[in-house]
């Protein structure tokens, strides 16, 4: 399809209670400069239930204008109603481009997107820019297990639609809420929707894993020796109320689940706190967790790259540091 518009849309995912999530917010931060320069405007799309404080959100982070659409059928996401209202919307209002935050529904969702408007996707993008020249979007991702970036570009098809992981913006700050809100109903019938939420379960044996939206990360690596080894790096991100992270090395040799692997095939993150225990950094970690806001090295070789990016390092064995460290934490609660 052609462009009607220059104007650059962020898909904002929402939460059930209709909150908005934190990676749309994230995606509205470089959405604001492409949009600028593309000449358009930046547009939030939000969809689901009862989704008024989504909207004021968005508002609030500099949407230029927001489109929503409310309804039963998009309390909980599925593939076909979500699918069906955003290539509406995409078809009514024609964007020359779209960023969809690449979480489990946005890398399900802008495929199917993409195929149905005869478009295409780059995935898992971690830069954005804008090509002088054509003023196409550049979308960069890793390639080849991470050992190169590509760059890709959509020349001749419209809309550009990439997924981006989250993580790799900050939010901006939130200001005074000037979008023009736009309500669209799209019907969605229950023949249309082949699938049913039972149950939504937003943890792994007991433990809750959500490292895209943690404030406070403790990760362990390869110098953790084994699956013991993550004791005492579980003990310190409990006193901290931190989610537990895992660098590729840890995952690969089996000591703790996907979920918690951070890094270019893992999670991009950028806590407040990022703890690395164990870590030797490699660059494929350290482009998951650089963008963090304070970053502490703990790790008994002097040498090792994690130190490059830290802000605070120990220089130590992760097995006599941890506990003193967690120990002083609790005595201060």
């Amino acid at each position: 399809m052609e462009a009607k518009t220059k104007d650059l849309w962020v898909f904002i995912e929402t939460n059930e209670d209709g909150s908005a999530k934190n990676v749309g917010i994230e995606l509205l931060t470089p959405g604001k400069e492409l949009a600028a320069k593309q000449g358009g405007k930046l547009v939030a799309v939000v969809i689901g239930k009862a989704v008024d404080s989504a909207v004021k959100t968005v508002s609030e982070h500099g949407a230029d204008q927001v489109i929503a659409v409310d309804g039963d059928a998009f309390k909980s996401y599925s593939t076909d109603a979500y699918a069906i209202a955003l290539t509406t919307l995409i078809t009514k209002y024609g964007p020359t481009s779209m960023l969809i935050g690449a979480t489990n529904n946005g890398r399900d969702l802008g495929p199917r997107v993409s195929c149905r408007l005869k478009t295409g996707l780059t995935a898992d993008c971690t830069q954005l820019g804008i090509d002088d020249e054509t003023g196409n979007v550049v979308w960069t991702r890793p390639a080849f297990g991470g050992n190169l970036m590509a760059r890709i570009m959509c020349p001749d098809h419209r809309p550009q639609l990439g997924t981006v992981r989250p993580g790799v913006f900050k939010k901006s700050e939130p200001g005074e809420a000037k979008a023009e809100v736009i309500n669209e109903t799209v019907a969605v019938t229950k023949e249309q929707i082949r699938t049913e939420v039972v149950e939504i379960i937003n943890d792994m044996a007991g433990e809750v894993v959500n490292l895209e939206e943690a404030d406070i990360i403790v990760t362990g690596g390869g110098g953790v020796g084994g699956p013991e080894g993550f004791a005492p790096v579980r003990e310190l991100a409990e006193a901290l109320g931190a989610t537990v992270g895992a660098s590729r090395a840890a995952v690969d040799a089996g000591w703790i689940q996907h979920a918690h692997q951070v890094g270019q095939t893992g999670k991009t993150v950028a806590p407040k706190l990022y703890i690395a225990c164990g870590v030797s950094g490699a660059i494929q970690h350290l482009a998951g967790m650089s963008g963090s806001d304070c970053i502490v090295a703990i790790n008994k070789d002097p040498d090792a790259p994690i130190f490059d990016v830290a802000d605070y390092g120990v220089v130590g064995d992760l097995f006599q540091v941890l506990p003193v460290l967690t120990e002083a934490i609790k005595k201060r609660q």
